[in-house]
C-alpha cells in the first residue's frame, strides 16, 4: 500500500493493508503445514486398506475384559482432574475473543468528538500498515492507547468500533478480572494474557488488545503497596512493564531453533557460525480505559508503553446535536422533539445518559398510553432520572398555598434574571417538597461574579416570597440558604470577590475540609459572604415585591395545575408585565 493512503481520515482496508498481507501469508502457511502433518497418517491409513489389514477404532482390549482396570483408571483420571483444573484455571487468561462480526458498531455509529474519533482512526491506521510506515518513513507505530475520560463518554464504545473496522482478532479483558485468590497468578495470568495476544497477532496479522478499568491494575507503586508486598500493585505493575516491551519475544518455535543452532555454533569457528533466526515482533495494539489516569503509574505512560492518552470529555452542545439526532433516527418522537431541544437541556450529559434519557421519555409516553415521545415525556424524564420520582404530598391548604408561593418565586426570579426555566412543580420528588429546574439560556463554560450573584438571587427568591406573603419564612428554604452559601463562599475563595486575590482554595491543605469552611472560618471572607448574601436578599425582595402579581399567577397556577412548563410560566410572566 502507499503512505498517502494514511492521510484520508479514514480506517485503510483492502487486500494491499499489511496486516490483510500478512494474515493470508499465515494463512498459506498454516495450510501447508496441515497438509504435510496429515499426509503421514492418511499415507499410512490408505496402505493398510490397500494390504487388507485395516486400522480398527475403538477402546483396547485389555481395558473392557479386566472391569477393575477399568474403574481405577477411571477414578485416577477423576482424581487427577480435580487437582489439575483449579491450578489450570487460575493462570488462564480471562480475555474474551470477539471477531469482527461480533461487534454491530461501526465508526459511523460513533457521533460527536470528531477529534477524539480522528485520534483513534490515524492510530489504528498506523498499526495496520505498520510496515509500510516504517518502511517509507522509518516511524514506529504506537504500542499503547490510553482512553482518559468520565464515564459513559464512549471509551469502550470507540475501541469496539475500532477492533470490528479493522478486521483483526479483539481480545476485550477486565482488570479486575486477572486478580485471583492465588499467590502469583496475577501476574500469570497478565502473561497468558500477552501470550495469547502474540499468538493472535502472529496468526492474523494483527490483534487488539482492550483492557477495560485499566486503574486496577495499573496504579502507582507508592505509599502502602510498596515495600515487601511483592505481589501488591507493584508485582502487578512490573509486570506489566514487562510485558509491554514482549511484542518482538521470539515464539517457542524461533527458540527451539535458536537452541539448536547454538549446538551446532558451539562447535564451528566463530567466522563459519550459523545465524540465529530474527523474531518478527507481533503486531500489537494494546488499548486501555479508565476514569482515573492520574492515578496511574508514571512508567506506563512513558514512550515505549502508552505512548498516546486520548482523552474524552463531556461533549459540547455541538456534539450533543450530533448524538442526539443519531438517537432520535433510531427512537419514535413526536414533531416537537428535536436534537436542539434536546442538546440544550443536556449541558453535562454524557452520551449514554442522553441515550438513557431518550428511552425513559419513551416510557414515559408508554405510561400515558402513546407510541411517541413529545417534549414534555423527555422533561418528565429528566426530572425523573435526575432527581426522582414525583409524589402527591397531600398538602393541607395553607401549606401547599406556601410551597406554591416558594416555588413561584424561585421561577419568577429565574425568569427575571435571564435564566431558562424548564419546569416548576409542587410535586414531592426525593426529598424535595418542589422545585424549579432552570439553566443558563446558553450553554456556558465560565461563571462570572455578576452570574454568581443571579444564581444566589434565584436561591433566595423563595424565602423572600414566603417573608413578603406570610410575614416569615419556613423550614423549606434550608436548602436553598445551603446553596446561596455555598455559591457565595466561591465567589470569595475561588473568583477574588474580596479585597484580597488570595485564593483560599489554594491555601486548603488535602486534610483542611471543604472551601465553604475555610471561607467560613476566615473572619473578612465571612463577612464579605455575609454581604453577599444581604445584598441578594434584599434585590429578590424588591424584584417580587415589583412583579407581586406576576408571582400571585404563578402561585395560582401551581395550585391548580401541580406543574408549570417554562413555556407556561414565561406566558404568564408575559401577561403579567405587559398588563
Amino acid at each position: 500500500m502507499n503512505i498517502d493512503q494514511l492521510q484520508g481520515g479514514r480506517i485503510v482496508q483492502g487486500d494491499r493493508v499489511d496486516a490483510t498481507q500478512n494474515r493470508e501469508k499465515v494463512r498459506q502457511k498454516r495450510l501447508w503445514g496441515l497438509l504435510t502433518v496429515l499426509a503421514v497418517p492418511f499415507a499410512w491409513f490408505w496402505y493398510r486398506q490397500a494390504t487388507d489389514n485395516p486400522i480398527e477404532f475403538g477402546i483396547p482390549g485389555w481395558i473392557t475384559n479386566d472391569p477393575t482396570t477399568t474403574v481405577m483408571l477411571g477414578l485416577m483420571l477423576v482424581l487427577a482432574c480435580l487437582i489439575l483444573i483449579p491450578f489450570l484455571g487460575a493462570g488462564h487468561s480471562p480475555h474474551t475473543l470477539l471477531r469482527p462480526s461480533d461487534s454491530n458498531v461501526r465508526l459511523d455509529d460513533v457521533v460527536g468528538a470528531e477529534a477524539t474519533r480522528r485520534e483513534a482512526i490515524d492510530t489504528l491506521n498506523l498499526f495496520l500498515a505498520h510496515e509500510t510506515f516504517a518502511a517509507e518513513m522509518g516511524g514506529s507505530p504506537r504500542r499503547g492507547v490510553l482512553f482518559e475520560g468520565p464515564p459513559g463518554t464512549g471509551k469502550t464504545y470507540l475501541a469496539k468500533a475500532l477492533a470490528a473496522e479493522a478486521g483483526v482478532p479483539f481480545l476485550f479483558v477486565s482488570a479486575s478480572a486477572f486478580q485471583s485468590m492465588y499467590y502469583g497468578q496475577t501476574n500469570r495470568k497478565i502473561r497468558t494474557y500477552f501470550k495469547a495476544l502474540r499468538k493472535a497477532a502472529r496468526a492474523e496479522g494483527g490483534a487488539i488488545g482492550f483492557i477495560e478499568e485499566f486503574d486496577a491494575i495499573g496504579g502507582a507503586r507508592s505509599g502502602m503497596n510498596s515495600g515487601s508486598m511483592r505481589e501488591g500493585i507493584v508485582g502487578v505493575v512490573n509486570e506489566l512493564l514487562v510485558q509491554m516491551q514482549s511484542f518482538d519475544m521470539p515464539t517457542a518455535k524461533d527458540r527451539f531453533k535458536s537452541k539448536f543452532i547454538d549446538g551446532i555454533n558451539v562447535f564451528l569457528p566463530t567466522d563459519k557460525a550459523l545465524p540465529r533466526p530474527k523474531p518478527t515482533p507481533a503486531n500489537i495494539l494494546i488499548v486501555a480505559a479508565t476514569n482515573r489516569a492520574a492515578d496511574l503509574d508514571p512508567a506506563l505512560l512513558r514512550p515505549g508503553r502508552f505512548d498516546r492518552v486520548i482523552h474524552f470529555d463531556l461533549p459540547p452542545r455541538a456534539d450533543r446535536v450530533e448524538i442526539a439526532t443519531y438517537y432520535l433516527g433510531k427512537k419514535a418522537h413526536a414533531e416537537d422533539v428535536n436534537a436542539f431541544s434536546v442538546a440544550d437541556m443536556t449541558p453535562g450529559y454524557s452520551p449514554v445518559k442522553i441515550e438513557r434519557l431518550l428511552d425513559e421519555g419513551l416510557i414515559v409516553a408508554l405510561r400515558h398510553g402513546r407510541t411517541r415521545m413529545n417534549m414534555r415525556d423527555i422533561v418528565e424524564a429528566q426530572l425523573t432520572t435526575d432527581i426522582g420520582l414525583s409524589h402527591p404530598v397531600g398538602y393541607n391548604p395553607d401549606e401547599r398555598r406556601r410551597v406554591a408561593i416558594h416555588e413561584a418565586g424561585h421561577a419568577l426570579s429565574a425568569v427575571l434574571v435571564g435564566r431558562d426555566v424548564r419546569i416548576a412543580s409542587i410535586l414531592r420528588r426525593a426529598g424535595a417538597l418542589g422545585l424549579v429546574a432552570h439553566v443558563d439560556a446558553e450553554e456556558r463554560h465560565l461563571k462570572t461574579p455578576s452570574e454568581a450573584a443571579d444564581l444566589i438571587t434565584v436561591a433566595l427568591a423563595g424565602r423572600a416570597a414566603e417573608i413578603q406573603e406570610f410575614g416569615e419564612a419556613s423550614s423549606g428554604i434550608a436548602g436553598d440558604l445551603a446553596a446561596a452559601t455555598t455559591l457565595a463562599s466561591q465567589m470569595v475563595g475561588q473568583m477574588g470577590a474580596i479585597d484580597t486575590l488570595i485564593s483560599l482554595e489554594a491555601a486548603a491543605s488535602p486534610m483542611g475540609g471543604n472551601l465553604v469552611s475555610r471561607v467560613l472560618a476566615d473572619q473578612p471572607s465571612r463577612e464579605k459572604v455575609e454581604g453577599i448574601l444581604e445584598s441578594a436578599a434584599d434585590r429578590v425582595a424588591c424584584m417580587l415585591l415589583e412583579h407581586r402579581s406576576a408571582l400571585i399567577a404563578i402561585a395560582d397556577a401551581l395550585c391548580t395545575h401541580d406543574e408549570l412548563t417554562g413555556e407556561e410560566i414565561g406566558r404568564i410572566v408575559t401577561a403579567e408585565l405587559t398588563s
